[in-house]
């Protein structure tokens, strides 16, 4: 129970249906739909599509999207892999020839084929009650008409005005300069798009006069995309096995490789060893354990993860009880690691920006959905004609031959989005998630723990302050208190300040016991979780 003598926010309850998102106006288009009759997986579309033209600078339709859908009454968890897949000409040889060692975000060598369309419409044709056509109206209608901009979204709006002017992407610039809080902003290019693939589906994206738009604003900055490859690109999407471990007496579920859902099961497998520590959720010890958890999870992240289509990822080797445990014996309370062993080994015998929502409906069914553009405003390349700036998710590949990330023909970089998706005893009990680029596996984590291993509310554990360690530093919110900030630069961690909070998050708890249902939505964004 928080006190209700500071600043906060209650969770939201309800027993019919709720929605939880980054914005006031998806989370309402979610239960405007779930009112209408739709299930979580139509409203969860409905939410990401009204985010793809209010949350721009975070998400779109020229982005990629995951998914993890969990259907009442003990069906198997669904995994939708919706990432794109780089041009047929993206050979590491050709990256070579080119003298080019490594990616720039901004380059158009940056963008992979978008996979958020195709995931939308597999999504529906398997899962949904409704189609495109219904469920893109909200979205096209405030693409069209304007909406009023969000304090936050301003604030990474301004972030993301040098990568616009880089590439002349005027539209998303009115009279020169990001948008302020509440003025109207109107795309209305975006909106004749929409209103297109709702006629006549994914195929209006990924063929045709919006297609040729997306692939010539590519080919103008040296991209090698062709319309083969966006025209392959709509039948991307596909349904994949998703990974799972037990903990807490409850199955937590994500996506496997090529997104780094992975890398979520490894730390709680190592902290779970552990248990609550003794200093509470702000202690020093609790977070101490948590970075280096996250540095040998994120070592082995960045070794391994890749695209299963093209490399083989050691998900079990990974995920072995007796390696995690072995992990954690690294781990000492009183000191930072100096050095981390070899990727794959330890002391033992070897072998950032997004929209996250998440939608219960009335029968119980839950959906994890998250949607991206990657960093702020993507790869800053906007197709005029259509209205569609595009992603800059290929920056996730190596150009380094050999390693198992290198680019190549049709491959998916690694990913950082995440759903996530607890159940117990087969039945959904959460979806949940937490936005931030390469923070997802750690904000998870520390959400995760801060709810079962410390007590906190759904809504407390996503307020809690949050901390990273990344790029050999530890970067730190302005609510970490300033005792404990020494503390774990006496140990050994440098610590520094972060400009930006770490990324936002919602989550939906299902009290089956009790017949309610409840939300909680990140201040870090300006959405809210409601239900009726």
């Amino acid at each position: 129970m928080r006190d209700f003598h500071f600043p906060g926010r209650s969770p939201s309850y309800a027993t019919s249906g709720m929605a939880a998102t980054s914005m006031p106006a998806a989370t309402l288009t979610a239960l405007d739909v779930l009112r209408a009759g739709g299930n979580a997986l139509d409203a969860a579309v409905a939410a990401a599509a009204v985010l793809c033209v209010i949350e721009p600078a975070s998400t779109g339709i020229g982005g990629d999207c995951f998914c993890l859908y969990a259907r009442a009454g003990g069906h198997p968890v669904v995994a939708m892999n919706g990432s794109g897949r780089a041009p047929a000409a993206a050979t590491i040889d050709w990256f070579e020839a080119q003298g080019i060692a490594a990616l720039d975000p901004i380059s158009a060598h940056s963008v992979t084929v978008p996979g958020a369309v195709s995931a939308w419409e597999t999504l529906l044709a398997a899962h949904g009650t409704k189609g495109l056509d219904e469920l893109l109206r909200p979205a096209a209608r405030m693409a069209e008409d304007g909406f009023p901009v969000h304090s936050r979204v301003a604030h990474d709006w301004v972030g993301g005005v040098a990568r616009l002017k880089t590439h002349g992407s005027d539209a998303f610039l009115p009279n020169g300069a990001a948008p302020v809080a509440g003025d109207i902003f109107r795309n209305p290019a975006l909106a004749a798009t929409l209103r297109q693939i709702g006629r006549d589906g994914a195929r209006a994206f990924y063929e045709g006069p919006v297609a040729a738009g997306m692939v010539a604003a590519l080919r103008a900055r040296g991209g090698l995309h062709t319309e083969a490859d966006f025209a392959r690109g709509g039948t991307g999407a596909e349904f994949v096995a998703p990974i799972t471990a037990g903990w807490h007496g409850h199955d937590v579920w994500q996506c496997p490789p090529n997104g780094s859902g992975l890398a979520v099961l490894m730390m709680l497998g190592i902290l779970e060893g552990f248990g609550p520590a003794p200093d509470g959720p702000l202690g020093v010890v609790r977070l101490h354990r948590h970075l280096e958890a996250a540095r040998l999870v994120f070592r082995d992240r960045d070794a391994f993860v890749a695209d299963p289509a093209q490399i083989e990822v050691p998900v079990a080797r990974l995920l072995d009880p007796a390696y995690l445990d072995s992990l954690r014996r690294l781990i000492r309370d009183d000191v930072a690691m100096p050095h981390l062993p070899a990727p794959g080994e330890s002391a033992l015998p070897p072998h950032r920006d997004t929209v996250y929502l998440c939608v219960v409906d009335r029968d119980g069914n839950a959906c994890s959905f998250i949607n991206s553009l990657f960093q702020g405003f993507g790869s800053g390349i906007l197709a005029a004609d259509s209205g569609v700036m595009l992603h800059n998710r290929g920056f996730g590949f190596r150009l380094e031959r050999g390693h198992p990330n290198c680019i190549a023909p049709g491959k998916r970089p690694m990913h950082t989005i995440i759903p996530g998706m607890v159940t117990k005893g087969g039945v959904p009990v959460m979806p949940y998630g937490v936005m931030g680029g390469h923070f997802q596996p750690m904000g998870q984590t520390l959400f995760l723990t801060n709810h079962f291993d410390y007590g906190l509310d759904i809504q407390e554990a996503l307020d809690l302050p949050r901390i990273f360690a990344i790029g050999g530093r530890v970067e730190a919110e302005r609510g970490i208190p300033a005792d404990l900030l020494a503390a774990l630069a006496r140990m050994g961690h440098v610590v520094a300040p972060v400009e930006n909070p770490h990324g936002g998050g919602q989550a939906i708890w299902i009290d089956h016991a009790r017949g309610c249902l409840v939300g909680g939505s990140d201040p870090r964004k300006d959405g809210m979780a409601l239900g009726y």
